[in-house]
């Protein structure tokens, strides 16, 4: 850029009351569900002090999730616990004994998840995937033996005609993103990444290491964000950590809303950034972001892949939206009006951030080389 070309100001809101909202907690019953699957294994924290020294705060730490329960990004968890619920309930409803059909819409790694998820179970896949998602993830998906859709439109169009396609016999829609009357089963769905944070908990324990103050979470549609509010947020007593949301310039669907204080839908672009190329938020989500997120960034898809290549260089294996992560707090920490985004973050040079890095780099094929 230029000497003379202004920047245009950062994508950014703040709401440091935040801190002091409460909820209810999410149930432990998805903990212990995850615990028993064959191969589970918490995935790793790994510090960073090079990181750390580079922004200014006393400890950085990455949730990496390049691999869990055998698949490149953290979906896995709330697909299988959703799954496993949908069966027993209708198990114990008396529905037919038969394979059911689980119908997704998918930017990648939620159909991938759903796809392995039914095979394993004995159970069918249908996923829609919009015209953003890289032939090799939706390839992917194909190879869980899912039947695969493709979707001249946004994510937006695909959940649509996902929820079509779900009202055939034995068909059963379980979609991560939320809209009235459709609720149960996006709940499920965030109760089980809920096993994320728990592990993040245990692991700066086991280390001596303090509890966040800052929490970076990557959002599309903000399911992952509601189990982060709703974890931080329903502790009784003890520091709060402020939350800081971050999506792509492109889709910035939730600080959109934030920023306006409603639920609404925006019109999104391209972005590298697949996995949060969402242009609505879930309605059973919203709550939890309007009333428990300090802050919303917006980072550019130039922002992220830097941030996987520094990452990469720390050993670290993370996907554009892993790196979203890395990238939001960096737009938040420096530049023009970093003080005061610091203050809004109650962020002292001796502060534990945690960033969560959602996806590996074999989960989303978009890399530098083929970048829109």
């Amino acid at each position: 850029m230029p000497e003379n070309t202004p920047r245009r100001p950062l994508p950014w809101f703040a709401r440091p009351a935040a801190r002091n909202w409460t909820c209810a907690p999410a149930p432990a019953e998805a903990r212990r569900y995850h615990a028993a699957l064959p191969g589970y294994a918490p995935t790793p924290l790994t510090g960073l002090p090079a990181l750390a020294a580079e922004l200014g705060v006393g400890q950085i730490f990455v949730k990496d999730e390049s691999s869990r329960l055998g698949l490149p990004a953290f979906k896995v968890l709330g697909a299988s616990w959703a799954i496993h619920r949908t069966l027993a309930e209708r198990a114990r409803g008396g529905s037919p004994a038969g394979p059911v059909t689980f119908v997704t819409a998918t930017d990648g790694n939620h159909g991938r998840a759903v796809a392995r998820t039914a095979r394993l179970r004995g159970q069918r896949a249908h996923v829609f995937v919009s015209e953003g998602v890289h032939s090799g993830a939706a390839a992917a998906i194909a190879a869980e033996e899912a039947r695969v859709t493709r979707v001249a439109g946004s994510y937006d169009d695909a959940v649509r005609r996902a929820a079509d396609a779900a009202t055939a016999p034995d068909a059963v829609l379980l979609q991560d993103t939320a809209w009235p009357g459709y609720e149960q089963i996006p709940g499920w769905i965030a109760e089980g990444y809920g096993t994320l944070f728990a592990e993040i908990d245990a692991q700066l324990t086991a280390m001596g290491a303090e509890l966040p103050d800052l929490v970076a979470v990557p959002v599309g549609v903000g399911s992952l964000a509601q189990a982060a509010v709703t974890h931080y947020r329903s502790r009784p007593t003890g520091h709060a950590p402020a939350l800081l949301s971050v999506e792509p310039d492109t889709a910035a669907c939730a600080l959109a809303c934030l920023t306006e204080r409603r639920l609404h839908s925006v019109a999104t672009g391209t972005t590298t950034m697949a996995g949060l190329n969402c242009g609505t938020p879930s309605s059973t989500a919203w709550p939890y972001l309007r009333d428990g997120l300090d802050a919303a960034v917006a980072v550019t898809d130039a922002d992220s892949a830097e941030a996987a290549r520094d990452l990469a260089a720390l050993g670290i294996s993370a996907g554009p939206c892993g790196a979203a992560s890395l990238a939001g707090v960096r737009a938040a920490l420096t530049g023009d009006g970093a003080a005061g985004r610091r203050t809004a973050l109650d962020l002292g040079p001796a502060a534990t951030v945690v960033l969560l890095s959602t996806e590996g780099a074999a989960a989303n094929p978009h890399g530098l080389a083929d970048r829109p």
